[in-house]
């Protein structure tokens, strides 16, 4: 009934919509189109060339498009439908002008794709909305765990993906164990202008890590504009203004991951809130006013200085009840735990750097940064378990009983084993990071050349004490005969103290020849670390062509030598004394893990059914040495303090993009790897056996899909779908044993109705003349309610045989968002 009346109210409305596109059928972007009836209404076409328009008109309405070096073109739409489409190809007007080309702005110029940021705020995303929720549907990056922002890219873990906020590194918690604990992605959504990412091959100006870089750009808002909005899963509160000489923003944003932890398998009492709070700032200074242009032109521009400001706070505490969960499938196997004890957890962080960028003249621009980083962990907790394992049936009771006697349920099956244990953890950890940085560029003719130094120093304060005690069938595991052990303990207190120093130069020339258009990039950087006192030479290069052909092709070769320096937790050394208890210490002897990339791809830029599509095929191989083993916990990556492994990956990733339906991007994704390990030292003085990387996944499939109803294009539908292989795991305290989990597989759907003075008279009331618009979304995640594994909870039978029961993610859940904005 609702949706007929809302037909029945913008039938009195007309829609056009269309592309603008020259005579090689390429988009062309701004172009200005007016469409005049008993009123004027205004757009310009975005980097596809597709515009839309919403006038109320029932007679004849006057359409032009106009652009400065192309010809008017003018039509006539006599009593038009309630939808019309309207394709126009625009003519340059001179000779001079034909050698304009567009490709500037439609095509990938080097190894950065372009991100729409503006899908974060329609995409179903089961953390609340974040821009990592848009990466994980691209080729070569996975995730398997939605209550997470983490990713990793091509078989490397989460620790080789670098993030940068105008140029700033920044950087994440240390402790986090969890995607429960984890709270919000730095990057807030709402105040992001240009979002860049690569997945490998990246320049010299990007730092040292080995896998990906994400370059985040913040906008600068000429006017007023706020939103707010507010969902299940928390609230967003976004203000911003500014004018031609400063703006201003800030950004509010709670999150809590309580419904959500509801559909997990383990019932308890959660309690995650997370808070953030950020700013950015930026004001002119030294601004030389003239009426005289040329002079304008001439003079330098001012100086912009920039403060952008992040205080987090993640605050999670946790009392679990009991689990009950079947697995094993023919070797059936049920497991139910009964649990006393809780968890808290508390993680505050802190970031503040100021800017200065200005050009000191027409051909040469500077930059300096001021950074800082200071993060103060906690990590609690004492948890006790009693468990019982039995063969077959299944165990649904989840009653809060906290007994060693076994249930009805599994009374009438074989019990496999019994036990109990106990889990303690005291950790703190205190960080700081400061960095001061200067950066440049100089354009002159075709060339580009890029320069950047820093230095950076870091304090770091580490105490560790958690250990784990099991008892089974009545013995202490391990079982020794002779005095009780501890199935688990690692103690340390640690302080490091060191200073880097990095610097970078690079190049890019672009010139023309018969063939097509060349852009070539050659640069290098240096970095040396006080810790280990280790110099890191890293030379890369890539090249670009663009062929000269009537179809439009883009060809890219990159490579390069990548090194990752220890931040700190590589450093982590153990040492088992003889009572079993293992201690840190820091290993000043551990060098920075190496890589070699070799990136090949190529785009295909085409129209088909008149919108424009991009195929882009990238294929890649990666060599480690000098690489520290490392397993996968959840999120929790734990090192093992040493160079003993060799690694590669090799894959091929495909990704078609575009506008399956008119003006709404959407993208289907495809890669193929293959990512392995082996230790460089067995023990018996000769190299392992390959086997898998932890995070290998050896197929992956994403689609974004994007659609809406041409007579109510307010009304839209988002599809999400991941199928992904499943990772690697191995067993306790032992790295070459592995299986691997079962395929991670997901589909969520989103709906959204956006309400704005185009579409709904009601909007253009005085009372409403501050909203711009206002929407309304719902979501299902996991749409199908398939059970995704994480990680493994490993017990141990009568016959001291280990099992690995599964801990399953979140079920199928709801979410209802609205979101104001303002202007």
């Amino acid at each position: 009934m609702a949706v007929c009346c809302a037909t029945s109210v913008f039938a009195r409305h007309t829609r056009i919509y269309g592309y603008v596109t020259d005579s090689d059928n390429r988009g062309i972007e701004l172009v200005n189109v007016f469409a005049r009836c008993a009123q004027q209404e205004g757009t310009s076409t975005n980097r596809n060339g597709f515009y839309e328009l919403v006038v109320d008109c029932t007679d004849t309405v006057q359409l032009e498009f106009s652009m400065l070096g192309y010809t008017t073109v003018k039509q006539r739409l006599i009593r038009p439908n309630e939808v019309v489409n309207v394709n126009v190809e625009m003519t340059t007007e001179s000779e001079w002008l034909q050698e304009v080309e567009v490709r500037g702005i439609q095509h990938q110029t080097g190894t950065l794709e372009q991100i729409d940021a503006s899908a974060a705020r329609v995409m179903p995303d089961a953390t609340g909305g974040s821009i990592e929720s848009i990466l994980i549907t691209f080729a070569g990056v996975n995730q398997n765990n939605e209550l997470s922002s983490q990713y990793n890219v091509r078989g490397g873990s989460f620790d080789e993906n670098e993030v940068y906020v105008n140029g700033i590194e920044v950087h994440r918690p240390l402790l986090i164990r969890s995607g429960q604990q984890e709270g919000l992605s730095f990057v807030n959504p709402e105040m992001v202008r240009n979002v860049s990412f690569s997945a490998g091959g990246f320049d010299a100006k990007y730092g040292d890590k080995m896998s990906s870089v994400l370059d985040i750009e913040y906008k600068r808002p000429d006017r007023f504009e706020a939103s707010l909005s507010a969902s299940l899963l928390g609230a967003n509160l976004y203000v911003g203004h500014g004018d031609s000489t400063y703006s201003q923003m800030h950004g509010i944003r709670y999150k809590t991951s309580q419904y959500m932890l509801g559909g997990l398998s383990t019932a308890g009492n959660y309690q995650p809130n997370f808070l953030d709070y950020q700013t950015y700032l930026t004001w002119q200074v030294g601004r030389q006013k003239t009426k005289d242009r040329f002079a304008q032109r001439q003079k330098t521009k001012p100086w912009t200085m920039a403060f952008l400001g992040n205080v987090s706070l993640n605050d999670y505490r946790f009392r679990p009840d009991s689990l009950s969960e079947s697995f094993g499938g023919q070797n059936a196997r049920s497991l139910s735990i009964w649990y006393e004890g809780q968890e808290k957890d508390r993680f505050l962080t802190g970031f503040a750097a100021l800017s200065a960028r200005g050009k000191v003249s027409r051909e040469v621009e500077l930059g300096f940064d001021l950074s800082g980083f200071y993060t103060h962990e906690q990590e609690n907790f004492d948890i006790t378990g009693e468990y019982v394992l039995t063969a077959g049936g299944e165990n649904t009771d989840k009653t809060n009983t906290h007994s060693a006697e076994v249930d009805p349920a599994a009374a009438q099956a074989e019990v496999l084993g019994t036990g109990i244990f106990h889990q303690h953890a005291r950790n703190l950890l205190r960080a700081g990071v400061i960095t001061l940085a200067h950066h440049g560029e100089w354009t002159h003719g075709r060339n580009r050349l890029n320069w950047g130094v820093s230095g950076q120093a870091e304090l770091i304060r580490d105490h560790i004490s958690e250990w784990e005690w099991r008892d089974s069938a009545g013995y202490s595991m391990p079982q020794s005969g002779q005095a009780m052990e501890l199935y688990y303990s690692m103690r340390g207190d640690s302080t490091m103290q060191s200073a880097r120093i990095q610097g970078y130069i690079q190049d890019t020339y672009r010139w023309l020849t018969d063939h097509g258009q060349v852009s070539l990039t050659v640069g290098g950087r240096l970095q040396w670390w006080s810790w280990n006192n280790e110099v890191l030479p890293s030379p890369r290069a890539s090249v670009v062509w663009f062929p000269g052909w009537k179809h439009d092709f883009c060809f890219r070769l990159a490579t390069g030598l990548y090194y990752q320096a220890p931040f700190y937790k590589e450093l982590r050394d153990t040492v088992t004394d003889a009572l079993g208890v293992t201690r840190i210490r820091l290993n000043r002897d551990l060098r920075a893990q190496r890589s070699v990339h070799v990136v090949l791809g190529g785009d295909y830029y085409f129209r088909a059914w008149g919108r424009p599509f991009k195929l882009t095929a990238e294929a890649y191989y990666k060599y480690i040495d000098r690489m520290e083993s490392y397993t996968v916990d959840n999120v929790r990556v734990r090192y093992s303090g040493k160079n003993d492994s060799e690694g590669y990956a090799t894959g091929l990733d495909l990704k078609l993009y575009g506008e399956l339906v008119p003006g709404v991007d959407s993208w289907i994704s495809f890669s193929a790897m293959r990512a392995r390990q082996r230790l460089t030292d067995n023990g018996e003085g000769v190299k392992g056996d390959w086997i898998p990387s932890p995070q290998e996944q050896r197929y992956s499939f994403s689609m974004l899909f994007q659609d809406y109803l041409p007579q109510l294009p307010q009304l839209r539908f988002h599809l999400k779908m991941l199928f992904q292989d499943g990772m690697p795991y191995y067993a306790p305290r032992n790295n070459q044993a592995w299986g691997r989990m079962p395929m991670y597989k997901r589909i969520d759907l989103g709906a959204s109705y956006v309400f704005d003075r185009k579409t709904a008279k009601f909007m253009r009331a005085e009372s409403a003349k501050h909203v711009k618009q206002w929407a309304i979304q719902f979501e299902v995640f996991n749409l199908v309610g398939w059970k995704n594994v994480n990680s493994y909870f490993w017990v141990s039978d009568a016959y001291n045989q280990q099992w690995a029961s599964p801990n399953y993610l979140t079920g199928r859940r709801f979410n209802l968002k609205l979101t104001i904005d303002l202007q």
